[in-house]
């Protein structure tokens, strides 16, 4: 349900998101700016100045087109130079080496905006607690990125580059070490869970709930790292589709999809008794960040799950938001868990729900749901909060920001979750 590189369709309002031998040559290391930057990155200026910032872009515009190639490189020189962190990560590592780039680019996409730079590098730091990461790799981490991007930006490589991006890393590594720290204060970096419930409901989905050995604190909204006993040092990433319960049970609703490692072993694996991982909660679509009473709430396929959480946490609060809900699939076959809302809707009033579908002519509601908001509009009154594949969800946005809507106003998770040391 989630992601796509790059900038957000909106601003988030809320604290609330994958060789050859080693060169020769050295490269600036980062360790010295890390305390400064930590220091640095906590203020509203911006880290780098506008010329840095130009200069950060352009050699990521001189290394894309050999990006892939790059990321091999990253690892194998960081294996060779410090194999003490191999052990971090998993056997395979293409999923791996994309998120490196995709964490690459959302950095310097937010180098000139530091208040988002520094909460999406806290979300980093303390989500990277759960691979074990220490202060002492990120020098290592900063010492092979530098030289990936000095190999393969060759001549275009300078004296200034190198200090733009050595200053750069030290905000980024700065302000993830802090924010580690302070998490580590507060609460574990994994939780232990067992599978005490498993529903499977066709079309390749499951309903799995897990009890956590500890009490597991999260919000209504939020999403979950989630690894298996079959796949170690392999995360994924799942919304609980329910709000808190006094049991503290969590429900995720999973897809198995094609080459999906972690789904297709939650979903024809799992069974009860078996303990997955769960890493900390993350993601600011929550209804605290609603300022309206009215709220819209659009989900496509298995990107209900958070958006049913939030409907059961409007309850608990006693239902002091009158809810519109669109649901929308292909067919009315994949229509999933609309019978499920409909008997919500039936015991709430402030509950209205809509089933559209696109590929089928059915009675009801046929388009794409970015269609159908269009036309059931106007939505400038309300909070929005999109779920569902990222096509769908830039395309409502978008639909919807013509109509009205603030872009401030419209809640959704990042498109990805790009993670620097590991999967």
């Amino acid at each position: 349900m989630r992601f796509r590189i790059g900038r957000p369709t909106h601003p988030p309002t809320h604290p609330h998101p994958h060789p050859d031998p080693d060169p020769e040559g050295t490269v600036p290391d980062a360790a010295p700016s890390l305390a400064a930057a930590s220091g640095e990155a906590a203020t509203a200026e911006p880290p780098l100045s506008a010329r840095e910032t130009a200069l950060i872009r352009a050699s990521v515009s001189v290394v894309e087109p050999f990006a892939a190639d790059m990321t091999v490189y990253f690892y194998a020189i960081l294996f060779t130079r410090h194999p003490e962190v191999r052990p971090m990560f998993p056997p395979g590592m293409d999923a791996q080496r994309g998120r490196l780039l995709r964490a690459l680019l959302r950095i310097v996409d937010l180098v000139d905006d530091p208040e988002s730079l520094v909460r999406f590098c806290g979300h980093l730091g303390r989500d990277h607690r759960k691979f074990g990461t220490l202060s002492a790799h990120f020098p290592a981490v900063g010492e092979c990125l530098l030289a990936s991007l000095a190999r393969y930006a060759g001549p275009a490589w300078t004296a200034d580059i190198a200090a733009a991006w050595t200053k750069a890393y030290g905000v980024v590594a700065g302000a993830m070490i802090s924010a580690a720290e302070q998490d580590e204060t507060q609460r574990p970096a994994v939780w232990p869970a067992r599978v005490v419930h498993k529903v499977q409901r066709g079309h390749g989905i499951a309903e799995v709930t897990v009890r956590p050995h500890v009490p597991y604190p999260y919000v209504a909204g939020q999403y979950v790292s989630l690894e298996t006993p079959w796949w170690p040092k392999v995360w994924r990433y799942y919304s609980p589709a329910n709000a808190p319960r006094p049991d503290g049970t969590l429900t995720f609703h999973v897809r198995a999809v094609a080459s999906g490692s972690v789904s297709d072993a939650l979903v024809h694996r799992s069974a009860l008794g078996d303990v997955v991982k769960l890493g900390a909660p993350m993601g600011d679509m929550v209804l605290d960040a609603a300022v309206h009473r009215d709220l819209l709430c659009v989900a496509g396929g298995t990107g209900l799950a958070p958006i049913r959480a939030i409907v059961e946490e409007v309850a608990r609060r006693g239902g002091r938001h009158k809810v519109d809900l669109f649901l929308g699939a292909r067919t009315g076959a994949e229509l999933y868990g609309v019978d499920d809302m409909l008997r919500m809707a039936q015991q709430y009033h402030w509950l209205s729900i809509r089933g559209a579908v696109s590929h089928e002519y059915i009675p009801g509601i046929r388009g794409s749901l970015p269609q159908v908001l269009a036309e059931y509009g106007p939505w400038y009154q309300h909070d929005v909060f999109l779920s569902g594949p990222a096509p769908m969800v830039v395309s409502a946005s978008e639909t919807l920001t013509r109509n009205g809507t603030q872009p401030d106003r419209i809640h959704h998770d990042p498109f990805e979750t790009p993670v620097l040391s590991a999967p």
